[in-house]
């Protein structure tokens, strides 16, 4: 697993080395309050004529977490606090982040939203070092495997990151629970007064470690998405995607 762990000197990894740990890395308590506000009390309720949580009985309240929700859109950002965040949980969704999105103004405001950068395709040690402290602290990670927004219908292909994160954290003893998270809009790219629903599904274990194991999980979780999300398509009504 250290082998995997090491790479060149990335983009990531060289911002990745001035990451703060993450007792220092905390929500600014204002500007926390609000985004909630801006995004779901107005950007939300707004654009949307309806949200619908299914599957809230699978969201643990306790002990680390890890969600994987499939990406269909940037709205997805803000369903996940919606849906899993402080109101309903009792806790934050803090974000690992694409190295691309945490630069100048957006990169200021998303770190003191609790985000911290990782290059998708090949995640840092220092960023998995991260998000190990924040799930042995009992924290929520929301993590995006597929690693950029897709918007067809063809299967999922998932990067290493969240697996090899999972791996990671059982290895050093931390029980974390990964839930696969589908997203469903009345439309590809969300319109004006559509319809949106969220889909947690039942926690996936990660069993064995090595390659295989990766693997096995990715393939596993990657059908457990799929199948969230089509539930949430379902129920927004559009089982397939209206361009």
């Amino acid at each position: 697993m250290s082998a995997q762990l090491t790479h060149p000197m990335t983009p990531e990894a060289s911002l990745g080395a001035q990451l703060p740990s993450s007792d220092v890395l905390a929500i600014n308590p204002i500007l926390g309050r609000l985004a909630m506000v801006v995004t779901q009390d107005l950007a939300l309720s707004l654009f949307f004529r309806q949200l619908t949580v299914l599957g809230a009985e699978h969201l643990p309240l306790e002990g680390p977490v890890l969600l994987a929700p499939t990406h269909r859109s940037r709205w997805d950002a803000l369903l996940l606090p919606h849906a899993a965040g402080r109101r309903r949980t009792g806790r934050d969704c803090r974000f690992m982040v694409s190295i691309d999105e945490m630069v100048g103004l957006q990169g200021w405001f998303l770190q003191r939203l609790g985000c911290f950068p990782v290059n998708p395709r090949r995640p840092g040690p220092s960023s998995l070092r991260l998000a190990v402290e924040m799930l042995q602290g009992h924290q929520q990670l929301v993590v995006f495997p597929e690693g950029r927004i897709q918007q067809d219908d063809e299967p999922l292909r998932l990067m290493p990151g969240l697996a090899r994160l999972a791996q990671l954290a059982l290895a050093q003893g931390v029980p974390v629970q990964v839930l696969p998270v589908g997203i469903g809009y009345g439309h590809s790219r969300p319109r004006p007064w559509d319809k949106a629903a969220i889909c947690f599904g039942a926690p996936q274990p990660l069993e064995g470690d090595g390659r295989r194991a990766l693997a096995s999980f990715t393939y596993k979780l990657a059908a457990a998405m799929q199948s969230a999300e089509e539930a949430a398509r379902t129920w927004v009504g559009n089982s397939s995607i209206t361009k």
